[in-house]
């Protein structure tokens, strides 16, 4: 796999991390970006855990140090994070929004030049699941 780039984001208190992620990758038009390595902190979290179904989700509140971050970013980006709490106790699940950050957050993305990302419902999961294209694949399909 060609890395097109590897780019180091920083975002500052209160930015929406997840949603400022996807702008840049937007604004960048990154057909294949992932997410390389994540510190940081936030102080709100909208996550859905193991078994839960699409409308139950977990909302957290208070300081959270990110441990990790990790997924695909591409339109239908599809994050995973573990949080701790002042006490080390973690948390983790399925991304849906609302990653206020705390003090700061870095992130660094990688571009898969060679590929695009996206995502297609699979009728064996009922989730949209990712499809990974190489160029000459996309080229023919255009």
């Amino acid at each position: 796999m060609n890395l097109h780039k590897l780019i180091s984001l920083m975002f500052r208190k209160r930015s929406e991390l997840l949603g400022s992620l996807q702008a840049f990758v937007e604004e960048r038009r990154l057909r294949a970006p992932f997410v390389i390595t994540c510190v940081g902190s936030v102080t709100r979290a909208t996550l859905r855990l193991a078994n839960a179904t699409a409308t139950n989700t977990n909302e957290l509140s208070g300081r959270y140090e990110i441990v990790s971050l990790v997924g695909t970013l591409n339109s239908d980006a599809h994050l995973h994070i573990s949080l701790a709490d002042a006490q080390g106790a973690t948390v983790g699940g399925h991304v849906l929004g609302g990653l206020e950050v705390f003090t700061t957050t870095e992130v660094v993305v990688g571009d898969a030049v060679d590929l695009r990302f996206s995502r297609e419902p699979d009728p064996r999961t009922g989730f949209p699941e990712l499809v990974v294209l190489t160029r000459s694949e996309v080229e023919r399909a255009t």
